[in-house]
């Protein structure tokens, strides 16, 4: 049997490049011809190597989350509840506002409005917010055991703030903007932090 003609193109890069697309326009925005001229390839090479649009777009997905996104994920490991929250608010604000990057971020405006044609793209990324919304909940329990957060905290309301905090610094940023206005509205932001008496 013959085996197909090798690629010629890097299947890393045109994923990068992938993303990139899917990152500032949406998933619904990003049309078909985007993706190919950004890749470098023709729609036959990108269904080869890929699959379809979803396919793609869920491996650029992937690709965001274990990348650029984990930077936030070293958050918890702060030796307090409020240090690991307002790093986890900075380091959103700077992937939001990257200079290399598209601005905003993938997880808030990727599928913030789709059809029900795109509902698998719709809840994935809703399962990727609810897993930082978990890991959030998760450290500021740990604060209310360590002491550094009043004993009363209901850690799901305050998890729910942060995570509002975090979505608006997201759209901001995506709206313009700059890097200083987003670490300004973080300081506002963490003044609400709830005090231990």
């Amino acid at each position: 049997m013959k085996s197909g003609r090798p690629r010629t193109f890097d299947v890393d890069e045109a994923l990068r490049s992938a993303l990139k697309i899917f990152w500032s326009k949406g998933y619904e925005g990003t049309s078909m011809t985007d993706l190919t001229e950004a890749m470098g390839i023709n729609r036959p090479s990108l269904y080869a190597a890929f699959g379809n649009k979803e396919d793609l777009f869920m491996r650029a997905l992937d690709l965001y989350v274990q990348g650029f996104h984990s930077a936030a994920s070293g958050f918890a490991e702060e030796p307090t509840a409020y240090r690991a929250i307002e790093a986890f608010l900075r380091s959103t604000a700077l992937l939001c506002s990257g200079p290399s990057t598209p601005r905003g971020c993938l997880l808030v405006q990727g599928a913030l409005a789709v059809g029900d044609s795109s509902e698998a793209v719709r809840e994935a990324l809703a399962a990727r917010r609810a897993a930082v919304l978990d890991a959030i909940a998760q450290r500021l329990q740990r604060g209310v055991e360590d002491g550094d957060l009043p004993g009363d905290t209901d850690v799901t309301d305050l998890a729910g703030y942060v995570m509002v905090t975090n979505n608006g610094i997201a759209v901001q940023a995506a709206g313009g903007a700059t890097r200083d206005e987003l670490i300004r509205c973080i300081d506002i932001a963490m003044r609400a932090w709830p005090a231990v008496r």
